[in-house]
């Protein structure tokens, strides 16, 4: 029988045989200061911008990424105090549950909305607007279903002794499987806008900050996506399973991900598809498809009017 502990301890891992404890490992106190720091100075970077320029809707990335720093806030504390429930639940809600990835992809929406501005609307094979509407919202879906699993499994873990998570489990895994599905019908209507783009060599492409945008964005969406089949993967082996009780993965296939997820933002600026909106796309693509409905020659000269 595995032993039982006073979860308001601090003391290491390793230093009660018997019990595994929550993580199965003492959380790495240089990987969680790191990635404090790290995602801090995203968090921080993303409100100066969106102040600064008054893209207000570029805080989704700050929250996102302040959400993170809190998770790993979490996991700093867990190092020394490894048993504690606490800040294991936090680094739960924040990290396992992907709460702070719904940030970045809400961001991801949003960017191409307006990309489809600056391109023109026939590229995409919906409105611009529906892109947050209808991804947004399965966002939230998932994460109800992530909570409702979490709050399940831990209220199973806060028992003493600690009752099976199973149910729990299963449930958080569903709702990481419905948003990562999500994710994928995004990235490939995400991958059918950049396609016709590219084919209709649009002008507006031309814009070295306009490819330097839609690259980030697709290193950003790719980053999600391998660390939703990660996080699945994962938790469908349990919590007692080879993943989740090895932390080079977690750092690797989470930690690492999401800071460039949301970090290529820093670098990469979203209000860049506004700046060309504004100022040439939507203005530039839609006065030549007026000009080919009505039949009036297109700057080659030839009339496609049909």
């Amino acid at each position: 029988m595995a032993a039982t502990v006073d979860r308001n301890i601090c003391v290491s891992w390793s230093n009660i045989p018997g019990y595994d404890g929550p993580y199965g490992y003492d959380p790495s106190l240089g990987a969680g200061i790191s990635f404090c720091i790290l995602f801090g100075m995203s968090t921080f970077s993303h409100i100066i911008t969106s102040v600064l320029t008054r893209t207000w809707w570029q805080i989704v990335f700050a929250v996102g990424a302040l959400t993170e720093v809190i998770g790993w806030a979490g996991r700093t504390w867990s190092s020394p105090c490894p048993y504690q429930t606490t800040p294991f639940l936090i680094q739960i809600v924040t990290l396992i549950i992907a709460l702070a990835p719904a940030f970045f992809t809400a961001g991801t929406y949003v960017i191409l909305g307006r990309l489809i501005r600056t391109l023109g609307p026939h590229i995409s094979p919906i409105g611009p607007n529906t892109y947050l509407y209808i991804f947004c919202s399965a966002d939230i879906l998932s994460l109800v279903i992530q909570a409702i699993g979490g709050a399940q499994a831990a209220s199973a873990y806060a028992q003493t002794p600690p009752s099976s998570t199973k149910v729990g489990t299963h449930i958080m895994v569903a709702g990481i499987v419905f948003q990562l599905a999500s994710v994928l019908v995004f990235s490939t209507l995400f991958f059918i806008v950049v396609k016709r783009a590219f084919k209709g060599n649009s002008e507006v492409l031309k814009e070295r900050k306009i490819r330097a945008l839609i690259a980030g964005t697709s290193l950003s969406v790719v980053c999600v996506i391998i660390r939703s089949v990660y996080r699945t993967v994962e938790l469908s082996e349990g919590w007692s399973g080879y993943l989740i009780t090895h932390e080079g993965y977690f750092i690797g296939l989470d930690g690492v991900l999401m800071v460039i997820a949301v970090g290529i933002f820093n670098f990469v600026q979203p209000r860049w598809a506004e700046d060309s909106c504004g100022h040439n796309g939507h203005k530039r693509a839609g006065s030549e498809e007026e000009m080919g409905d009505r039949g009036v020659p297109n700057e080659d000269g030839i009339d496609r009017s049909g």
